[in-house]
């Protein structure tokens, strides 16, 4: 109780806090885009279940992984090592092992996994088979189950990315607690804005799939250990989605004007 109260009244404490609820929160981004699509892709009416029950399994994921810290800072270690000879007259570069430690191989089999739904789903758009109704319970709950097991599998790269970056920010447990039940709170909060929003205009679905798809291959480049720098993702990210408010902005000036 002590050591609260007197994290309560440390400045940087405060500061730390609020510097780890903004990086959650950046970081949450990606999975929300991925849950708001996966979740659309429901009947209407079970689709708010499904988001709440998604970010529900984030948050739960994401305590349950700062509960066993000791743990998770042990998938940091190195479990396989691959030979890696470079090509002939690659500058000299002697044969290395490329070591893959448990964290690595769950970043390329998540970053795999994204690179497949999302390039999947790029291609329903383009060239959209004849929409299926569902039209019985029993196949909606097969798709509310697949759902949820893809945003489970998807939550726990997310979580491990996100408590990672946690410990590298702060050493106390409690302020790593706090941030991440804040920023799975605003997730929450949003979620069902943003993927109205994403229901409402195609184009701005195509955007949120080619996101998926560059942070699938950031994943991958992640586990082979080239690590690209998150403000680069998230910039491009944040100019593409202006870009296309420009284009919306556009679009329904063009409407109104046309009496539409």
């Amino acid at each position: 109780m002590e050591s609260l109260l007197h994290l309560a009244a440390d400045p940087a404490a405060w500061a730390a806090l609020v510097t780890l609820v903004v990086m959650e929160v950046v970081l949450g981004i990606d999975n929300l885009i991925f849950i708001s699509i996966l979740t659309n892709k429901l009947p209407e009416e079970i689709r708010g279940r499904a988001r709440k029950l998604g970010i529900g399994l984030a948050l739960g994921l994401r305590l349950a992984l700062l509960a066993t810290l000791s743990w998770l800072v042990g998938l940091t270690e190195p479990v396989v090592s691959l030979p890696f000879s470079p090509a002939p007259g690659a500058d000299g570069h002697a044969p290395f092992d490329l070591d893959f430690s448990w964290r690595d191989l769950i970043l390329l089999a998540g970053g795999l996994f994204l690179v497949w739904k999302a390039t999947r789903e790029i291609h329903h758009n383009v060239d959209p088979h004849p929409a299926e109704e569902v039209s019985t319970p029993a196949r909606a709950g097969m798709g509310f189950a697949s759902a949820i097991v893809q945003i489970l599998l998807l939550d726990l790269v997310f979580s491990i990315d996100s408590i990672l970056t946690a410990v590298g920010m702060t050493d106390h447990l409690p302020i790593m607690v706090v941030a991440v039940v804040a920023a799975v709170g605003l997730m929450l909060v949003a979620s069902g804005p943003l993927a109205a929003f994403i229901n409402r205009n195609p184009s701005v679905v195509m955007l949120a799939l080619g996101f998926l798809l560059m942070i699938g291959m950031v994943l991958i480049a992640d586990g082979f250990g080239v690590h690209v720098p998150k403000g680069y993702i998230y910039a491009a990210m944040a100019f593409s989605a202006f870009v296309e408010m420009l284009n919306l902005t556009a679009r329904r000036r063009a409407k109104a004007r046309n009496g539409g």
